[in-house]
């Protein structure tokens, strides 16, 4: 058993790609762009949101508004990330059973801070003690780095820790904190796709992470 939970947000508590994908296709349709499919959005989340806009707007950060399609997008997700977004069943009660036994709960995550940090204050403000998000003005690098980790743990203090997630970022994040990670087949990611890159340890249902 661990001291210390560090879950990834996106595809491992929260089930965002409705509302992501919305955004997307609003910031797109805004600026005369093709919009995409919701599995279309499924591949191009989990590097946060530039790279988000880059898989999305055709010829990526060269398109002249690039910019202004980031913008947009940012600034209709902050207003509509509650739309649909619903924890994954199962994760309230998982998340609350682990603070009865007394662990610590964070999340770390590529979408940037603010969102982060409302989605949590709004689905988890009684287990989840700490919501860290893309911060790179503070110099906190996104994942695959493993800063984000780092700043939870140090937040958080000492004790055993394992990282949660559902992607081959989370997979690389926990291997660069020096971090066990427990892939969930849930998420925006499936069992072969984790395998391929490098997944060893899976759970199919939240209630099985309280066997670790």
């Amino acid at each position: 058993m661990y001291d210390i939970y560090i879950f990834d947000l996106d595809g491992t508590l929260l089930d965002t790609l409705g509302d992501l994908a919305a955004a997307v296709n609003f910031a797109l349709r805004t600026h005369g762009m093709p919009q995409h499919s919701v599995d279309d959005v499924r591949r191009f989340v989990g590097n946060g949101v530039r790279m988000l806009m880059r898989r999305a707007v055709p010829d990526g950060e060269q398109n002249p508004q690039f910019g202004q399609a980031l913008d947009t997008f940012r600034n209709y997700y902050l207003e509509h990330s509650l739309d649909t977004t619903r924890p994954y069943p199962g994760i309230p009660e998982m998340l609350s059973e682990l603070r009865r036994r007394g662990k610590h709960l964070a999340v770390v995550s590529n979408k940037f801070q603010t969102a982060t940090e409302e989605l949590c204050r709004h689905f988890f403000a009684d287990t989840i003690e700490v919501a860290i998000g893309e911060n790179e003005a503070a110099g906190i690098r996104k994942k695959p780095a493993p800063d984000t980790v780092i700043a939870a743990l140090r937040n958080m203090g000492g004790g055993s820790a394992v990282y949660v997630g559902d992607s081959d970022v989370d997979i690389l994040t926990a291997r660069n904190s020096g971090l066990t990670c427990i892939s969930v087949l849930w998420g925006f990611r499936d069992r072969d796709f984790l395998m391929q890159h490098g997944a060893t340890t899976f759970v199919s249902s939240p209630a099985e992470l309280l066997q670790y």
